[in-house]
């Protein structure tokens, strides 16, 4: 029997999630013991998680320490797990990056470091370059964020902001063996982007980032404009001999929790569209986007059309909510009622936005429920208080901290 449609949205939803879990990812790719010392580091969402399976399942004595997002964390025993904030960095992520850098140093080529890195790492190891303070970082994060600029783009101005991130942690490690365990939440994949790769080469430069802070108009504090200027002290590059001990397996990614969707939703008997996992651009145009090719779409009913990627907002107003409940609210003013359709977008790690909410759910009745209750989605969405309308009808998704991170996770149910 077919669930209700709510329903079914969700269990794809916790398919996809599930499918990205930490522990058995972890527990498959977890490289030789090594003659010498295991040091475990780590950063992002699912650092915890990642540090309870590596206990788990390994072999031989190893010390460590991770860093997670406040209310991100899981009990473990050998390997110390702190907390910091998240998406805006504060003085606990420069303590934690400081106290990793330093476990790190001093290490030989019997020694082996293993490297748990997943989306918000990039947060979390807050460690400015010399001559940047803390509040440089905060300000340029927090223009950046409200920006719209994609994943990749802010990645690449963090790296040449950081002591620690583009690699330059493998380095500080070096001549041990590094070995980079990645739940992937980019579009495409690449490793030296998730977490801004503080183990892994750096293929982007001075050049790109300040290109990337003009296109996006950024004001920058006058500290990081000199230092940028500069461009001195660049991040290593592909082909490095430094990090020749260095390597990088991606362990989570979101195809894996897209198929075990579409395979959830093919179960029910469910007609399953996967558009794509590594869908970008502005959340609002997306959703129009894909309201168009529903709308479309002349195969038989029921079938349901699923994508994963980052989208981003562009933030005017001084509304609350995040990239995947704008997609909603703008979808649901592109689909104006249409009968039996019904979506679900949120987040994989539980959090959209800085929300408490993963996401929502649009439904048939979405706008007649809105207009009973004297809501516009027009004015909400002009003000980017996606969360307030969904709030307001009782749709919001909310799962708390999944631990894991795959990014965005969007599907569309025609019934």
């Amino acid at each position: 029997m077919t669930p209700a449609p709510d329903t079914l949205l969700r269990r794809l939803f916790d398919a996809a999630v599930g499918a990205a879990g930490a522990g058995a990812a972890v527990s498959r790719h977890l490289p030789a013991a090594p003659k010498g010392r295991t040091v475990v580091i780590g950063a992002g969402k699912a650092a915890a998680a990642m540090a309870a399976s590596v206990e788990a399942h390994w072999q031989g004595p190893l010390t460590g320490l991770v860093v997670v997002p406040y209310n991100h964390g899981a009990p473990t025993r050998r390997i110390e797990v702190v907390e910091a904030a998240h998406p805006v960095p504060d003085a606990a992520g420069t303590r934690a990056a400081e106290r990793i850098f330093e476990a790190v140093r001093g290490l030989s080529a019997d020694d082996l470091v293993l490297a748990l890195m997943s989306g918000g790492a990039s947060a979390l190891l807050a460690l400015p370059a010399p001559g940047l303070a803390l509040d440089d970082k905060r300000r340029v994060t927090k223009s950046l964020l409200r920006s719209g600029a994609a994943i990749c783009e802010m990645n690449c101005v963090r790296k040449h902001l950081s002591a620690i991130k583009g690699g330059r942690l493998a380095l500080a490690a070096a001549p041990a063996s590094v070995v980079t365990l990645v739940i992937s939440d980019v579009p495409g994949d690449d490793p030296s982007t998730v977490g801004s790769g503080p183990t892994i080469a750096d293929p982007t430069t001075f050049a790109d980032a300040r290109a990337i802070l003009a296109k996006h108009r950024i004001d920058l504090p006058p500290a990081v404009a000199r230092h940028m200027d500069a461009g001195a002290d660049e991040t290593p590059k592909p082909g490095d001999a430094r990090l020749g001990a260095a390597r990088a397996v991606i362990i989570a990614d979101a195809r894996g929790a897209l198929d075990a969707a579409a395979a959830a939703a093919r179960a029910h008997g469910i007609d399953t569209i996967v558009l794509g996992d590594d869908i970008e651009g502005e959340s609002r145009e997306v959703a129009a986007a894909h309201a168009a090719r529903v709308l479309g779409e002349k195969r038989a009913k029921p079938f349901v059309v699923i994508s994963g990627g980052e989208t981003t907002v562009t933030v005017r107003g001084n509304g609350r909510g995040g990239r995947n409940s704008e997609y909603l609210l703008a979808l649901a003013a592109a689909l104006d009622g249409a009968r039996g359709v019904y979506a679900l977008a949120a987040d994989t790690d539980g959090i959209d936005g800085v929300e408490a909410n993963a996401g929502a759910v649009v439904t048939p009745d979405t706008l007649a429920r809105a207009k009973a209750l004297g809501l516009d989605p027009a004015a909400h969405l002009a003000d980017n208080d996606a969360f307030g309308f969904f709030e307001a009808l009782g749709d919001l998704v909310t799962t708390g901290p999944t631990r894991t991170n795959v990014n965005d996770f969007r599907a569309i149910l025609v019934t």
